[in-house]
């Protein structure tokens, strides 16, 4: 049994999370795929997998095992770049994550830039609004909004993004125009999961105090017309006229800027959520991702602050 290959094999059935999705991700018959599990299995001389009709999950001892995998295969990954000359020149496949919409708007446009200088580095680029482990999902590096945790990860800052509340001038030509949070209660709002759901939190409206206990944001409680689950969806309905919608600033940036969105209650927004870029940070440092570490920051720094918008653009994203 070549043990290497048969991790690789058992690594990429949890991932796929069956059988059957392993064996057509990696080219290779599905007896052929059960065939390795079943001998690694055997060489161990415990159950790694719990396989049913409908599903497939680690057993205690598989999960601690395919964890172990997982850092083995990259560590032999990082020997065989090493050994074949990556760390001497940028090649080879990057893995990269962010938000949807902040993806597709800002991300994807400097990986298409990246390619054109970089030829014979590819990129894997993932959408998505959720927190994707890099060691267990095999990315080099993301891009984070919000306030990061304590961990290993390396972060990069490249900017700040506020969140804001808007409408357009039709909706507020018939309703009025909220000048305080607690006007929202006689507004129609149209909420999004992703950033606070039907409270929105808001300052008092003074100046932040570098104390900060003394920034406490205040609940404010809207009426949802329309609950929806991705900006795109909110931001459509606020233009059409349906109400008043909260989310992030660069989302609304062109909308805004064209006046078919107004911005309201800014004296109130809370503080900027940070913008970082985060890898691992192992050592060595693979090429080709310090080379997109290097293309990118400058140039996810410039689009972000090119998106600033309202009256104090100058001073915050």
């Amino acid at each position: 049994m070549d043990r290497l290959d048969a991790m690789s094999v058992l690594v990429a059935v949890v991932e796929a999370g069956s059988l059957s999705a392993a064996a057509r991700r990696l080219g290779m018959p599905l007896a052929t795929v059960s065939r390795k599990v079943n001998e690694l299995e055997a060489h161990l001389r415990t159950r790694l997998l719990t396989r049913t009709t409908r599903q497939l999950a680690l057993t205690e001892a598989g999960a601690s095992y395919v964890a172990a995998c997982r850092r083995i295969l990259e560590e032999v990954g990082e020997a065989e770049r090493a050994a074949t000359g990556e760390y001497a020149q940028p090649k080879g496949e990057l893995a990269l994550t962010a938000p949807v919409v902040f993806g597709r708007l800002h991300v994807l446009p400097v990986v298409t830039e990246f390619l054109a200088q970089y030829p014979e580095i590819d990129v894997r680029l993932s959408l998505a609004d959720r927190v994707v482990n890099l060691m267990e999902e095999r990315v080099d590096a993301a891009v984070r909004i919000g306030a990061l945790p304590d961990s290993a990860l390396v972060a990069v800052g490249v900017g700040a993004i506020r969140r804001v509340v808007c409408a357009s001038p039709a909706y507020l030509a018939a309703h009025g125009v909220p000048r305080q949070p607690r006007d929202l209660a006689a507004h129609q709002c149209v909420t999004f999961e992703g950033v606070e759901g039907r409270t929105w939190a808001f300052r008092d409206g003074k100046e932040p105090s570098r104390d900060a206990a003394k920034n406490a944001l205040v609940p404010q409680p809207v009426t949802s017309r329309l609950a929806v689950n991705t900006a795109e969806a909110a931001i459509d309905a606020a233009l059409q006229g349906v109400g008043v919608t909260r989310v992030l600033s660069y989302q609304v940036a062109q909308a805004v800027r064209e006046g078919r969105l107004d911005l309201l209650l800014e004296a109130h927004e809370p503080a900027p959520w940070p913008v970082s870029l985060v890898h691992g940070g192992q050592t060595p440092l693979p090429l080709k991702l310090r080379a997109f570490l290097d293309f990118a920051t400058p140039r996810l720094r410039a689009r972000i602050e090119a998106a600033r918008i309202g009256p104090d653009a100058g001073s915050q994203v």
